[in-house]
């Protein structure tokens, strides 16, 4: 509609008004305005009329022109001054005055009738936590953020608080963190904020004289007409003395917190509170987090139970999937562990649907972004409603189901995304992938991070530990969780070992485990035969040849040719054929160009499928090298799957493998993982593979996972696993391990990263220890079983008797103190002596050695027996005592006093000498004298065992031990002070640093006891007693102390470092606060220092984006190339630069106690895929690119995928330092290498 050009009234016009009433569009005519007011329309709403028909120049002009805030003030350009000449401008104070209105503290909540539900009324709510938001509070009463946040959060926002770290406790508020003190707001004031130079003077100039406080009543009592107040008030005394009164009580439930009130309790109190507190922590005491659940008894009633479940299959569950969907309608978390193709997926698709139906979300996680991919495709067919988010794909984030990387979701769990708010279930699928050394501390992080509300489902491989790994998340999480494990396999399978490589021998497969689990040595022996029958006849006609473990190329192919044409015979195709290197893969699918597998039919097929999947690709990337090869292939049944294949060809191969149209795929180990692609046949090209540092045989784990790839449940009654024999038969010992050894137990990899300390330093609430204590590797310490023995041992301690340390006690602590290392020092000496050749000759049969124990004081003996046990060695010895003394009785009057330290008279029987035979520990002999005696051992010990018996008792002992007696005997009447002991310095011959030091350091400590006083004291006995039972009570407690403390933290000191590291970079200040690089940083996924670094010495700002984006190659890139690349000037220089940023980076860290040299840190950044990017940047096509490198086409493309994503977070990181230039640059970079093959859709998600 056109605008209408009103004319200004004039004299002739009536003066009427609209004036608009409400906002229900009533309007009121004005026919007498006010004099002196304004004609145009007005209206009674705050806001006005809506704007009619602006005149657009007038807006730009108050808005650019006349506004001040867009003016710059301090510019004096000769253009501006003219300009501020031209245009009047209105300086507006007002406008500086603005703040942001603070949340309404009320809503309105309508009243309505209970019966009828008419509207009756409005009334007014105040609201609680109205000023939370996403920046200040861990809490879900939060406000949610602005929606374009709302998916992935900011690094700004807080995150929600994890579950399972309580909020803080009132005693935990009223301890003082070692930061705070009390603040006296009269004196002492601190007065320059810090990083000021100046600050306040808080000196009252004249300060006045403050009055005490003023009685109302005093005032009023002063006017005799309202004297009868006076009774009142005394009432409300009184009833306020009588509610204290009735509060008093209540403080009660408050010591019941653990805050100690001011008001002293009354005894019977503390005694109630005891008595509460104990039947309260009793069912703490023996909770256990994971419950294991019976898989083996049947689940009759599940239909009675879940009427109307929220999914249905179309066939009928197993048990334990019957047990899985119990637990998950009961909204509890679960650990399942089971085979591949066990149906583990059952459980996630039941959450799914569970959630759909409640109107919440699901976030199901995976490993690998070809798994995610698979499963969008899978759910997408069965729910409909699924998103998939992955680092550079985002598909529908709105669904109630969204499929992600785990990273995707640590990074949502840090920046508070909205998205959490919804959420009921996550679902981890490959648990066992926590044990990857690079990538499992993401899993930690996630399960540490995630919200109460959250429940868990853990999908997992078979593992060993997985009772021990749910207690785990159980316990960070205070929730229960429930473990299904199951180690049924659906389709059971038979192993065999093949040793056939031509027509003839092509039948010689021999069972080596049977499809019920038993390793079959028959069959083993069988194929050791087979194997050396033919190299004996082969040396007969052409003399012996080197059996080597590796084989030529022919001679594999013919192994190959001759398994393959007897499988297929035996229709036992599909075959998943494992090749642990990817260049064999290629060989070993190249050299069967022979080969046909398909039907024509097939081949139409296979032809067509092929043709509609390349047909989003350009044209000359249809004709790629790799494309061609792996067409060919495929026409013939054979295809190859490894990363060095282009993403679309791996997806192609895995569509038509799993339609039955691949009849033999050669794959690495990553097929294994997760792509869920049943065969046939599973077939070894040999048992060892290369880990990265060295040659070693799969794991029990490793072997298992991959052979479950064989058996289709409910096409095949058995799977076939095979492992080829071509150089010889593995060793039996091995493969055994392989086949029947346990799976690898989920270990902690758990490791401190910069991105988590800054995230978590970034929130106050969140402490990194607290991330620390709850690791899995972390995992023995029970802190509240600790806890719970420190209070008891507290308890202990205050009802101890005092001490006496008064006169000669005097140096009683010292004494013991002494005594404590003489006996650490002694033992450690004894350790070394029993360990050393030297001191086992010493302590032979007939050696004389001083006996201090329970029953003897510095009595002599002789050794008659050595126990063989190298662990618990013991000596059986003839010992001299007094008459009477013979039977062990247990506690000796003064044990504890250590009496034989500082007096070293030997035993003297004060009457008849008598003997006793006991078996010694080390512990008891406190010297090795250097005697020896001439004794019958066998003699000797047979007599004194005769005599134990009752009616021998009263026998005279033989003359055997009466002869060692006497010996005994004699030598303690010769040297009544203490017979030479040996040295184990000077005497045996021992040099070693610690017995030197230690043996100087007894010497010290023995003489040292002669000066102590309190030996003397009458008492001393019974005081040393109790210092004895105090100390080891205090000791104890100590001990339990320091575990419970920080402190005890094996990652601690790590942490501390890398705190030196950050600080030192200026990421963090000295006070913990992160800075503007520690926030960049946060950003960032992995390498963060690097790429901050670089961000902040602007080393990419002089690069155009192509040249920076080939710099970047270099943190996602991770292989040895032996191709030189090619590259300018400039490039090079920036290579150099970023060299040098790492070497210091590097030193840095070194400086700070890190472990990893410089050298290892600049060694991760490698540089042989800078020119393929550049030229791909610049619009190389594809087939040129892969021709500049040896690194195959697969690897080229997933490391330009991953170098996107680091662009972007480059790109975010250049927003938060505001360098725009640079921020548009990585965008301009990021659609450079966005292109043809590399970026095309995934199959799966289109």
């Amino acid at each position: 509609m056109d605008r209408l050009n009103v004319a200004p009234s004039g004299p002739m016009d009536l003066p009427l008004s609209l004036l608009e009433t409400g906002c229900s569009g009533r309007f009121e005519l004005i026919t007498h305005p006010v004099p002196g007011q304004p004609f145009p329309p007005q209206s009674t709403l705050p806001h006005g009329l809506p704007p009619t028909s602006l005149n657009l120049e007038t807006e730009v002009e108050k808005r650019y022109l006349k506004d001040p805030s867009w003016l710059p003030i301090h510019d004096t350009d000769f253009a501006f001054q003219k300009f501020l000449k031209v245009s009047q401008r209105k300086v507006n104070v007002d406008s500086l005055l603005k703040c942001t209105p603070s949340q309404l503290h009320s809503g309105l909540s309508v009243v309505r009738d209970p019966t009828t539900g008419m509207l009756l009324d409005f009334t007014e709510v105040l609201l609680e936590n109205t000023g939370l938001s996403s920046k200040n509070s861990l809490s879900f009463q939060r406000q949610p953020g602005p929606p374009s946040e709302s998916l992935r959060g900011s690094n700004t926002n807080y995150p929600f608080l994890p579950g399972g770290m309580e909020e803080l406790s009132l005693e935990q508020i009223k301890k003082k963190s070692e930061l705070e003190e009390d603040v006296d707001f009269e004196n002492d004031l601190l007065k320059i904020p810090p990083g000021f130079k100046v600050g306040m003077d808080f000196t009252d100039k004249d300060a006045k004289i403050a009055k005490a406080e003023v009685n109302l009543m005093s005032l009023l009592s002063t006017l005799d007409d309202i004297t009868d107040l006076q009774p009142e008030t005394e009432d409300k005394e009184e009833g306020k003395e009588r509610e204290e009164a009735l509060k008093l009580p209540r403080t009660n439930s408050l010591e019941d917190l653990g805050i100690k009130d001011a008001l002293s309790s009354s005894s019977p109190t503390e005694k109630g509170k005891d008595g509460k507190s104990k039947v309260k922590e009793n069912p703490e005491e023996n909770k256990k987090w994971a419950i294991p659940v019976d898989v083996t008894s049947p689940c009759d009633d599940f239909y009675k139970r879940i009427p109307n479940p929220a999914f249905k299959w179309s066939f009928e569950l197993d048990v334990f999937q019957k047990q899985a969907v119990m637990r998950l309608e009961a909204h509890d978390s679960v650990f399942i562990s089971a085979h591949t193709s066990a149906g583990k997926t059952v459980a996630a698709e039941y959450a799914i649907a569970l959630s759909q139906k409640h109107m919440t979300r699901t976030i199901y996680t995976s490993p690998i972004k070809a798994l995610s991919n698979q499963k969008f495709r899978d759910f997408k067919n069965t729910f409909g409603d699924v998103g998939l988010l992955t680092g550079d794909v985002q598909i529908s984030p709105e669904s109630s189901c969204l499929i992600m990387t785990t990273e995707i979701l640590r990074s949502m769990l840090y920046n508070g995304s909205e998205v959490i708010r919804d959420l009921e279930w996550v679902i981890f699928d490959e648990v066992h992938y926590i044990n990857d050394a690079e990538r499992g501390v993401v899993w930690e992080e996630v399960l540490i991070m995630l919200p109460d509300h959250v429940s868990i489902i853990l999908l997992s491989a078979t593992v060993p530990n997985a009772l021990e790994f749910s207690e785990w998340i159980g316990r960070i999480k205070k929730r229960h969780i429930y473990v299904i494990s199951t180690m049924k396999r659906p389709v059971p399978l038979e192993h065999y070992l093949y040793t056939g490589n031509s027509t003839k021998t092509q039948k010689e497969m021999f069972l080596l485990v049977d499809a019920v689990g038993n390793f079959l040595t028959k069959g083993y022996y069988a194929a050791v035969d087979a194997k050396k029958e033919r190299t004996s006849k082969y040396s007969q006609s052409f003399g012996t040849k080197s059996t080597s473990q590796s084989t030529t190329a022919s001679q594999d192919r013919a192994v190959w040719l001759t398994l393959l044409n007897f499988l297929s015979q035996r229709q036992q195709t599909p075959v998943v054929a494992f090749t642990f290197s990817r260049s064999r893969c290629d060989e070993n699918a190249r050299s069967l160009d022979s080969m046909d597998l398909t039907t024509s039919i097939e081949k139409a097929e296979i032809h067509l499928f092929f043709q509609k999947s390349l047909s989003r690709l350009q044209g000359g990337d249809r004709q790629l090298p790799q494309i061609l090869l792996m067409r060919d292939l495929l026409k013939r049944g054979i295809a190859v799957h490894h990363s060095g294949i282009l993403p679309i060809l791996k997806e192609v191969t895995e569509m038509l493998f799993s339609r039955g149209l691949v009849k033999v795929l050669f794959a690495t180990e990553t097929f294994a993982m997760g792509v869920n692609m049943p065969a046939r046949t599973v077939v070894f090209d040999s048992i060892r593979k290369h880990d990265g540092t060295g040659f070693r045989n799969l794991l029990p784990g490793e072997y298992i996972q991959m052979a479950g790839r064989a058996g289709r449940r409910g096409l095949d009654a058995t799977g076939t696993v095979i492992i080829l024999c071509k150089a010889g038969v593995h060793e039996m010992a091995d493969l055994h391990v392989m086949m029947q050894g346990r799976p690898t137990v989920l270990q902690s990899q758990f490791r401190l990263t910069y991105t988590m300390i800054l995230n978590l330093l970034r929130v106050e609430a969140l402490r990194v220890t607290d991330m620390m204590r709850r690791s899995f590797s972390e995992n023995h310490r029970d802190t509240q079983a600790d806890e719970k023995r420190i209070s008891q041992l507290k308890q202990a301690m205050s009802s101890l008797p005092p001490l006496d340390t008064e006169g000669q006690l005097s140096d009683l602590l010292p004494y013991y103190h002494t005594v404590t290392e003489l006996q650490a020092t002694t033992k450690a000496l004894q350790r070394a002596i029993l360990d050393s050749v030297n001191g086992m000759k010493a302590l032979s049969v007939g050696r004389v050695v001083v006996v201090n124990n329970k029953q003897h004081l510095n009595a002599l003996g002789v050794i008659l027996q050595v126990s063989s046990d190298s662990v618990n060695r013991t000596f059986t010895t003839l010992i001299i005592c007094e008459k009477g003394n013979e039977e062990c009785e247990g506690e000796g009057t003064n044990s504890n006093a250590f009496p034989h330290l500082y007096n070293t008279a030997l035993f003297i029987p004060e009457g008849p000498c008598s003997h006793t035979v006991q078996r010694l520990k080390l512990e008891d002999i406190s010297a090795i004298t250097v005697k020896t005696l001439k004794v019958i051992p066998d003699r000797i010990i047979d007599n004194y065992n005769k005599r134990q018996q009752p009616r021998f008792r009263l026998d005279p002992p033989g003359q055997a031990i009466s002869m060692a007696t006497q010996e005994l005997l004699r030598l303690a009447e010769a040297s009544p002070s203490g017979v030479a002991s040996l040295d184990p310095v000077n005497d045996l011959q021992l040099k070693s640093v610690d017995v030197v030091e230690g043996s100087m350091r007894l010497r010290v400590l023995q003489d040292s006891l002669k000066e102590f006083n309190c030996i003397y004291s009458p008492t001393f006995a019974e005081q040393f007693a109790r210092v004895k039972e105090r100390m080891s009570v205090q000791e104890e407690l100590d001990k339990l102390m320091f575990l419970v403390s920080d402190q005890s933290l094996s990652l601690l000191p790590e942490y501390h470092q890398r705190i030196k590291v950050l600080q030192s970079l200026q990421y963090v200040d000295s006070g913990g606060a992160v800075q503007l690089k520690g926030r960049v940083a946060c950003q960032i996924s992995s390498h963060e220092l690097l790429l901050t670094e670089l961000l902040f010495e602007n080393v990419l700002s002089p690069l155009a984006p192509e040249e920076s984006a080939a710099l970047l190659s270099c943190l996602v890139f991770t292989q040895n190339t032996q191709v030189e690349p090619h590259i300018t000037n400039t490039l090079q220089e920036g290579i150099d630069r970023v060299m040098s940023v790492a070497q210091r980076i590097g030193e840095l860290q070194r400086e700070c106690g890190i472990p990893q040299t410089a050298e290892e840190f600049v060694g991760q950044f490698k540089f042989g895929l800078t020119e393929v990017v550049y030229c791909w940047a610049r619009g190389m096509p594809f087939a040129e690119i892969a021709l500049l490198t040896d690194v195959q086409e697969g690897t080229v493309v997933r490391c330009i995928q991953r170098l996107d994503e680091v662009l972007k977070e480059v790109r975010h990181a250049a927003r938060i330092v505001g360098d725009s230039v640079l921020g548009s640059k990585m965008e301009k970079a990021s659609l450079a290498i966005r292109r043809d093959i590399v970026f095309t859709a995934s199959l799966y998600t289109h």
